[in-house]
């Protein structure tokens, strides 16, 4: 196994994820929930897990208040994942996932963060720096809880680059605007899903070539060095300044999306931390999402389930 660079991941706005399953959803009635699982969320939060649950090594900081704040790190202790718990003023959110068994649909509830203050960005930013090490890999991923400022991402890639960092970024709303849209420092990855990026482009991604497009704009604009854009079912492509590669995913079948993408932010970084070629990351971000979406609710894939989809993952170069 190649030696490994450290990496940092970063969740603004986690959340305990809690997810159950019904035998159908229907208004009016009251519902009959199995017993619910627990885990802990958000973007940067996931990652970590991923890392983790395919061999690697990862520190989750996170932002976490309260009593639900305190769970999700007892959460975290009991996964083996190393947590960095900064405490901030807002109370930790929760995810609420409820699964259709008559039709398999699932049904995904986010309720917003607690508005943080102005000191718990500045905490927040001094404990980023302090453990933020020369010439590893910082990933920021997930949105930004209320309050915190809106040039709170650029305050961490600044941070970064200082130590050198390679930041990876996979974020949304005004968070992921506001990068696109007036890039300082290009950070070294950014990944958007096939919403995201149609939004960006202002039309629909029907083709790779649409995917291939946006991806190589983004680049030379100096957003990032490079873009990945997802293509759900598909699969994923890459576009950096001299490569362009699109991984065609295996076909699995979906019980929950919960978390893929951060699977696939987690495989991608680990195989870059290891030394791994930008295709060989590739492959395994698509393995590890497509491992994922087979599995229940919020658990994640384990390295066995994403070595299997690996092995039906096809690079072809563009």
């Amino acid at each position: 196994m190649l030696p490994q660079a450290d990496i940092l991941t970063i969740t603004l706005n986690p959340a305990v994820d809690v997810a159950t399953h019904v035998p159908a959803v229907i208004a009016g009635p009251k519902l009959r929930c199995a017993a619910p699982r627990y885990d802990p969320g958000g973007g940067g939060v996931n990652v970590a897990r991923a890392v983790q649950k395919l061999g690697g090594a990862a520190q989750a900081l996170v932002a976490v208040g309260g009593p639900m704040g305190q769970r999700l790190v007892n959460l975290l202790a009991a996964e083996g994942v190393p947590a960095l718990p900064i405490v901030v003023s807002g109370e930790t959110r929760q995810s609420f996932a409820v699964t259709d068994d008559a039709t398999g649909a699932q049904y995904r509830f986010g309720v917003p963060g607690e508005h943080l203050t102005a000191q718990d960005a500045d905490r927040l930013l001094t404990e980023i720096a302090a453990h933020t090490t020369h010439n590893s890999y910082v990933v920021i991923s997930g949105s930004v809880a209320p309050g915190l400022p809106e040039d709170m991402q650029s305050r961490i890639i600044a941070i970064a680059a200082e130590k050198n960092a390679r930041v990876v970024v996979d974020t949304s709303s005004r968070a992921l605007d506001r990068l696109i849209g007036a890039p300082t420092t290009p950070v070294y990855l950014l990944r958007v899903d096939q919403s995201e990026a149609a939004e960006a482009a202002n039309h629909p991604m029907d083709t790779v070539a649409d995917s291939v497009a946006l991806a190589t704009d983004l680049v030379a604009r100096g957003v990032a060095e490079i873009i990945v854009t997802g293509r759900g079912a598909e699969g994923s492509v890459l576009v950096s300044r001299d490569q362009r590669f699109f991984c065609h995913a295996p076909k699995v079948t979906v019980r929950s999306k919960i978390g893929a993408g951060d699977a696939f932010v987690g495989a991608m970084t680990l195989t870059l931390a290891r030394g791994g070629t930008a295709d060989a990351a590739l492959k395994w971000g698509v393995a590890a999402a497509s491992a994922t979406v087979s599995t229940e609710a919020t658990a994640l894939c384990d390295l066995a389930q994403a070595q299997a989809c690996h092995d039906q993952c096809q690079i072809e170069v563009l």
